[in-house]
């Protein structure tokens, strides 16, 4: 049976950092609904009860950012494939920091140093909800692909930016990720 909470519970806590793996979903009114798996290691960080950040890195779209922008809506999705089963949603509100915000630098620090880091992720959760996760598969965690970091580490920042604009200013529906700052037409 699911379970509400106003807050990630100190127990709760635990489980999100276990994890390997989350997923985040995002939608404007209308156009497509975008639901993204994120990894890597130590990209994600609970600031408070109520209050997360994750480290978003360079990818082949950048919809979140284009959506938040529309509407902040949010919610992130956690669920255990060893163990005890459990899925785990945090719903809320967020906004998206890029290098340029003085929030982007305040909070940068609390993340090591990943090549192709894109923007910053804060949420405010205003509802946890966990389930039974009783028909999610048993799999096994193998190890963190490596293939993002070196690629990006190949690119270096000046051709990460060349991609960006090439690939991140617009979303699959069109709409601006303002990844450079106002609207990018």
């Amino acid at each position: 049976m699911a379970k509400f909470f106003t807050e990630i519970t100190p127990e709760l806590q635990t489980f999100i950092e276990d994890q390997k793996i989350f997923f985040v979903a995002t939608a404007v009114d209308e156009g497509r609904i975008n639901l993204s798996p994120k990894g890597l290691a130590d990209t994600f960080r609970i600031i408070d009860k109520n209050k997360i950040l994750w480290l978003n890195l360079t990818g082949s779209g950048n919809e979140t950012a284009a959506h938040l922008l529309k509407n902040d809506r949010m919610t992130i999705m956690f669920c255990s494939f060893d163990g005890k089963p459990l899925i785990l949603r945090l719903y809320g509100n967020a906004k998206i920091y890029h290098e340029r915000d003085t929030e982007f630098k305040q909070h940068i620090e609390l993340f090591p140093e990943i090549p192709g880091t894109r923007q910053i992720i804060e949420m405010t959760v205003d509802a946890v909800q966990t389930s039974c996760g009783y028909a999610v598969p048993f799999m096994d965690f193998k190890e963190e692909r490596k293939q993002l970091n070196s690629w990006a580490e190949k690119q270096g920042k000046e051709r990460i930016e060349k991609y960006w604009k090439e690939k991140n200013v617009k979303s699959i529906d069109g709409l601006d990720t303002e990844i450079f700052g106002g609207s990018q037409n």
